[in-house]
């Protein structure tokens, strides 16, 4: 079979990429295991390293993921799976209103269109983000029954998209799930334009020697997961039969909710190595961001279908340390 990765050179895209060569297969749309024998990486930007290590089933195509005529020509076999997690960024989509709503709602569009276009019913998993919850509802614990009302342009194009998945999927077209992801840790490189992207970097950057400023209050909280945990349970959540969804394929994946003063201290627990300084400096943008997030989140859907939750904070640490410092 073949599958797609959208936003597929990117750090989560390549981490994926990686897991999905090591399998022996997917379940396809004949509702077997499928072997892979070709792995698109689709993305607006080249990849910044060797694909060596994946080996000669992986092919990067760059483009624009709202070009519906070069993602039809991607998605050209029956035997097809679609991981869409191309997406601008929240920083990025409160700064540029058009371009988040062309990359986010047209470029998922485009990918909806054209699994469409396919009569197998291709599975398609829509990486959403715990974002699509906003208001009144964060100040409590966010779960899958909770109303989305998104504070963000962010948000809500991710709000919207998962709608127009349970729809495509209840109208036969395809099968789709999405995955509300929490904040993914720890991100190797430099910051995004994430407004969450200093938590990767109360880890990465003193982890580097760095001076680490976190532009938030001690006390605020965020769910995170791992990378590899998350990795993990996007393709648990393709594997997942959509008998086991229902007509809502949207879920909460899990996560652990960590202060950022609890960051500090587990950073400090988890290595002996010298460490950069970190300052708290609350950022009253950021702060915003914050604000309307989510602190806390349930999952009990993601845990009875067998989605996987990162045991603790010192644990995501070590596992960054080895897959990126002690083995650069």
């Amino acid at each position: 079979m073949k599958v797609i990765v959208t936003g597929g050179t990117g750090f989560l895209g390549m981490t994926l990429a990686r897991n999905l060569l090591d399998r022996d297969g997917l379940t396809g749309p004949s509702g077997t295991i499928e072997p892979i024998d070709s792995l698109v990486l689709f993305d607006v930007v080249a990849p910044l390293e060797s694909l060596r290590d994946l080996g000669d089933r992986a092919t990067v195509v760059v483009g624009n993921v709202a070009d519906g005529e070069l993602v039809r020509s991607i998605i050209d076999r029956d035997d097809v799976s679609v991981f869409h997690l191309a997406s601008m960024v929240s920083g990025g989509c409160e700064l540029d209103f058009d371009g988040a709503l062309s990359t986010n709602l047209d470029g998922t569009r485009a990918v909806l269109e054209a699994c469409r276009a396919r009569p197998s019913r291709p599975r398609l998993v829509f990486s959403s983000s715990i974002a699509a919850f906003g208001g009144a509802a964060v100040a409590g614990t966010v779960s899958d029954s909770t109303k989305l009302t998104p504070g963000t342009t962010y948000g809500t194009t991710k709000a919207i998209c998962e709608l127009l998945v349970n729809d495509y999927t209840r109208k036969g077209f395809l099968d789709g799930r999405s995955a509300r992801l929490p904040t993914v840790v720890i991100r190797p490189g430099r910051p995004n334009a994430a407004a969450s992207s200093w938590v990767s970097g109360v880890f990465r950057e003193p982890l580097n020697g760095d001076e680490c400023v976190v532009p938030v209050d001690a006390g605020t909280s965020v769910p995170l997961s791992g990378y590899r945990t998350v990795v993990e349970n996007l393709v648990r959540v393709h594997e997942v039969a959509g008998e086991a969804l229902g007509a809502d394929r949207a879920l909460n994946l899990p996560a652990i909710d960590v202060t950022a003063e609890e960051m500090i201290t587990a950073l400090r627990r988890a290595t002996d190595r010298p460490l950069g300084p970190i300052h708290i400096r609350p950022d009253p943008t950021i702060v915003g961001f914050f604000r309307g997030w989510a602190k806390h989140s349930s999952f009990e859907r993601a845990t009875a279908l067998g989605l996987a939750r990162d045991g603790d904070v010192e644990t995501i640490i070590r596992t960054y340390i080895e897959d990126f410092l002690d083995h650069k």
